[in-house]
């Protein structure tokens, strides 16, 4: 089929989506302490963020399968918008609420639909390498947004100037072309549903369930973490900033790994270092540079999952990737609103500050006993997803 777009303009629009997204998924994370001490409840605000992010998710798939990704991602990118306006502007917790959720549905629509974008306009081989070019500006506009709350005091300066860069995005997309629709008959959200029965596709979204849950407990909790345990307050932030300069510098190194290690060995040497960065979190005080170095390793060691698996996914189910890529990530952002929800229960029951139970002389707190569990869990998984995988063609 002739193509009726720039392949190079289209991929500068999705690098830029996601960038939004990336400011929007840790929009609450390095601010959270700040945002509670103004408006009392706002600890709960991160699970409706995931909320949103899941419906989100689920609407974007057979919608760009069907319509194409110009005014979908357009419509995201408003909605987006229109969640950061309000965090800079609501001290409602009602209110706030809503506009989080409506962040988190843009943002769930901007993660899947770059994906998807990306997928569709390179082929086999290209394809693994420009995801992981374009899934480092997630981090790019994370570790822009976590360095500028850590630096500047007054978070509305940083949150003003994403919502300026955020709408000239939106007047670039509205300038372009996209692709059109791959399939515009039998696309359904019943269709991508049961797009889940093939055991590939299956496990793959439940790698990125537990993915998606780290990325959501760590991002989301970890200067309140540090926070609570007498870091002080920008140090804290800067945490999180650690967390997205080692998920950058890790999805910089993959773009050049892929296709030359084979991807089992990626994604579990990279996980290796996220288990360490976990296991850092048993010793929070020991040093002032443990939290720091925690959260990198952390960062470091997840940021391989997501471009790695979604590469996989794209390769199999080429006529419909949109709603792979949806029904994938809807089980995704599940393990997202889980592990937040699981955190911020151990939260309010003080289990970040006292120990679950001991090992010798180490008491187990409940945070790095979640984050360990997860990386833990997906080293497990990934071999089984990716052998069931090498023989299925969708």
């Amino acid at each position: 089929m002739e193509r009726n777009y720039s392949v190079s303009k289209v991929f500068v629009a999705a690098c830029a989506g996601i960038a939004i997204f990336g400011v929007a998924m840790l929009a609450l994370g390095a601010i959270l302490s700040s945002l509670e001490a103004r408006i009392p409840g706002a600890v709960q605000l991160p699970k409706y963020l995931s909320v949103g992010i899941i419906i989100g998710t689920l609407l974007f798939g057979p919608v760009v399968d069907k319509f194409g990704y110009k005014w979908i991602l357009i419509t995201a990118s408003i909605a987006a918008l229109a969640g950061l306006v309000g965090l800079a502007l609501i001290n409602d917790i009602s209110l706030l609420t809503i506009c989080i959720i409506v962040l988190g549905i843009g943002g769930g629509i901007l993660n899947g639909e770059t994906s998807a974008l990306v997928s569709v306009i390179y082929d086999d081989k290209r394809r693994g390498s420009r995801m992981s070019i374009m899934s480092s500006f997630y981090c790019f506009g994370a570790l822009c947004w976590t360095l500028s709350c850590s630096l500047i005091e007054n978070y509305l300066i940083p949150l003003s100037v994403a919502i300026v860069l955020t709408a000239l995005f939106i007047i670039y997309f509205c300038a372009i072309k996209f692709p059109k629709p791959q399939g515009e008959n039998n696309v359904s959200y019943l269709e991508a549903a049961k797009l889940l029965r093939f055991p590939a596709l299956l496990l793959f979204a439940f790698v990125l369930f537990f993915q998606s849950g780290l990325e959501g407990a760590a991002g989301n909790f970890a200067t309140k973490f540090y926070t609570d345990w007498g870091v002080n307050a920008s140090e804290a932030i800067f945490t999180l900033t650690m967390y997205t300069l080692g998920m950058f510098l890790c999805r910089v190194l993959l773009g050049a790994l892929i296709g030359k290690v084979k991807d089992i060995t990626l994604l579990v040497g990279f996980l290796s270092f996220a288990l360490a960065g976990t296991l850092l979190t048993l010793f929070p005080m020991s040093s002032p540079l443990a939290p720091h170095l925690s959260m990198f390793l952390i960062g470091f060691g997840c940021g391989a999952t997501f471009p790695i698996i979604l590469s996989r996914v794209g390769a199999s189910f080429q006529e419909r990737t949109g709603s792979a890529f949806s029904a994938a990530m809807f089980v995704a952002l599940c393990g997202n609103y889980t592990f937040n929800f699981a955190t911020e229960e151990a939260f309010q029951m003080g289990g970040h500050m006292q120990p679950l139970f001991e090992i010798g002389s180490v008491g187990i707190n409940m945070y790095a006993l979640i984050l360990f569990v997860i990386v833990l869990a997906m080293m497990l998984l990934i071999p089984v997803a990716i052998r069931v995988a090498k023989n299925f063609k969708g």
